[in-house]
């Protein structure tokens, strides 16, 4: 039985895990690291590089790396622009109204770039279990995804190949984590602080039972404003010693980004630290270069601002369980912005306790992940989740107004009905405009569909009775039907996102993705022949250096042949399989041949005749 691995896709760093016996594990990347830095480099041609080394590629070829793609995903193109200024790239508006990033000039859907985020993980879980081992996958999202960002990041899994069990709140998955091997019932806040998104979620947590109470969050508050912060002083400063302002230059924004992030890590721990810039900018004087002192009180105060937003929603969070700060028995830190000092203390001071630092905030989220997917592959955990819906859902009436079906904050799986009528007379047909979210205006919320219920009977206004029925699955996925009770007429939709991708594209993207993970095997594979290839030739070549005279000169010609062969290859042609068995055989034969000869000269040394006679 294969296993459920479960997935954090963090907007900085992602984590895969399963559960491995009774607890969960994190799985490493190819590099051998737990935890996988959220970035793509796209080659011209379209092949990803992802990871570490893309992070690393963002400093020399910024237009092509993209970094914090989860902070549009989903998101209508208005509803990005005020994180326009903030992303390390460009966004363009898509025909339906949604967001394309922008990889040089050329638009990419952030499914994509996710989904190659995704495939590593998914390469990752292959390696460690075998690839016949891995048979789906729960990824997380946060608390506060609305229904579009949640069927993106399902689109972007189905694209990377994984067959996508659940998708469930990164709160609900560090609880998960957390509860476990909990024998006691408590009343626990998770406050999950990450590199986009904040949210906070209010659980009771028994043996076996894990009840969500209420959520909040803010979807454009994350360690990367934290970045942003730092990075704007940094830019300013710039400006008033050199003269230069250098905020649209993208290769300096990234350097400034790397180096406040470091910043920002550094001051967890030290009070102060020194930023260096060297040949940041240059006019016509020459190279300048910015060095700054940035001590943990003036990030504090930077950053103020941005930490009170996160204790707002926490009373709001509060407020909808019913709750005072004090009930909270733990508190769970979640998501590496909870490592500044100042975010931890602000919470012990609100919570009135210190929070519980057993679970590691960058990894807590992914372990419980694979705990939910060990239930869904039925492992033996006996864990019951009730999660909750965390934004309410209802659908446009007369005069604009937003009215709910479902209210937020409530458990799901869910449905609910509710009816409706016309308001003129003989009205034929009704538009059901499908909204999420808290605003009493319909055109202040979002709007996740629209579908149509045409053939009414004509009647007069306000006779017809139309039952709207809305069902939201364990993913937190919206299905809305309209039922007209005298014919039975009904018109329905599975919600995939008002400005998402079309079904047929997102076949497109996974056939893409298909044969770019065939190409990169070959690649990999090609890559892996010439190295083994070259690792042999060049041990050859060091034994025939070691040896020296002790090798005849026939052997000698033939290593020499075997070596200038192998060299010839690596110099420029392709090594398919049956050229690279062909030239390591020969320099195989090269090396037993120089062994034999090692062999007789030593036993010449010793005054014996090579098959072991005395002499």
């Amino acid at each position: 039985m294969g296993h459920i691995i479960g997935i954090d896709l963090g907007t900085t760093n992602s984590v895969v895990a399963v559960l491995d016996g009774r607890e969960p594990r994190v799985l490493v990347n190819e590099e051998g690291q737990r935890v996988t830095p959220s970035v793509v480099t796209l080659a011209v041609d379209g092949a990803p590089t992802v990871g570490a080394v893309a992070r690393r590629q963002g400093l020399m070829n910024p237009a092509r790396t993209i970094a914090s793609v989860k902070r549009v995903i989903g998101r209508t193109y208005d509803d990005a622009q005020p994180l326009a200024g903030r992303l390390p790239f460009r966004i363009a508006r898509t025909g339906s109204g949604g967001v394309d990033v922008l990889v040089d000039d050329e638009a990419v859907a952030p499914e994509l770039i996710s989904a190659h985020v995704l495939a590593k993980l998914k390469r990752a879980a292959e390696a460690a279990l075998g690839a016949g081992e891995v048979d789906g996958a729960v990824i997380t999202v946060p608390a506060y995804f609305d229904d579009a960002q949640r069927q993106a990041t399902r689109r972007a899994g189905t694209i990377a190949g994984l067959d996508v069990r659940r998708i469930i709140n990164e709160p609900t998955a560090a609880a998960l984590a957390f509860g476990l091997g909990s024998s006691r019932d408590c009343r626990v806040a998770v406050f999950d602080f990450g590199g986009g998104t904040f949210d906070v979620s209010i659980l009771d947590v028994s043996p076996g039972v894990i009840e969500v109470r209420s959520t909040a969050g803010d979807t454009r508050l994350g360690g990367d404003d934290v970045d942003q912060r730092v990075a704007d002083a940094l830019l300013t400063q710039l400006l008033a010693e050199t003269g230069i302002d250098a905020r649209a230059d993208r290769a300096v924004g990234q350097r400034v980004r790397d180096a406040a992030e470091r910043a920002k890590v550094e001051l967890t721990t030290v009070p102060e630290t020194e930023i260096q810039l060297p040949f940041l900018v240059a006019d016509a004087t020459g190279p300048k270069h910015l060095k700054t002192t940035l001590t943990r009180a003036r990030l504090e105060h930077m950053i103020g601002d941005l930490v009170d937003r996160t204790i707002e929603c926490c009373e709001s969070a509060l407020r909808d369980a019913g709750l005072r700060a004090a009930e909270i028995d733990e508190v769970l830190l979640v998501g590496g912005s909870t490592r500044i000092p100042l975010v931890a203390r602000r919470v012990a001071e609100f919570f009135g306790r210190e929070p519980n630092r057993t679970v590691n905030p960058d990894e807590a989220v992914a372990l419980g992940a694979a705990v939910q997917g060990a239930v869904l592959g039925g492992r033996g955990v006996d864990v019951v989740l009730l999660d909750v819906t965390p934004l309410s859902l209802g659908v446009e009436t007369r005069g604009g107004l937003f009215t709910r079906v479902i209210e937020r904050n409530t458990v799901i799986p869910t449905s609910a009905t509710r009816t409706f009528s016309t308001v003129v007379d003989d009205q034929r047909a009704i538009s059901v405009q499908v909204l999420q979210g808290e605003r009493e205006l319909a055109r202040d919320n979002r709007l996740l569909g629209a579908f149509e219920l045409a053939g009414l009977p004509p009647m007069p206004a306000a006779a017809p009775k139309i039952d709207v029925r809305f069902s939201i699955d364990a993913n937190g996925i919206v299905s809305v039907s309209a039922t007209e009770r005298s014919t039975g007429k009904v018109a329905e939709t599975r919600l995939t996102g008002a400005t998402g991708l079309e079904a047929d594209e997102v076949a497109r993207l996974v056939a893409e993705a298909e044969r770019a993970e065939r190409a990169d095997r070959e690649r990999r594979g090609l890559i892996e022949r010439r190295n083994a290839l070259e690792a042999t030739q060049l041990a050859l070549e060091r034994r025939l250096v070691t040896l020296g005279d002790d090798v005849t000169e026939v052997t000698l010609d033939f290593a020499q042949r075997a070596v200038a062969g192998s060299k010839a290859a690596l110099g420029g042609e392709v090594i398919d399989e049956r050229r690279y068995i062909e030239l390591t055989g020969a320099l195989l034969d090269a090396a037993a041949a120089v062994e034999d000869d090692a062999i007789g000269a030593a036993a010449r040394r010793r005054g014996a005749a090579p098959g072991g006679e005395t002499g």
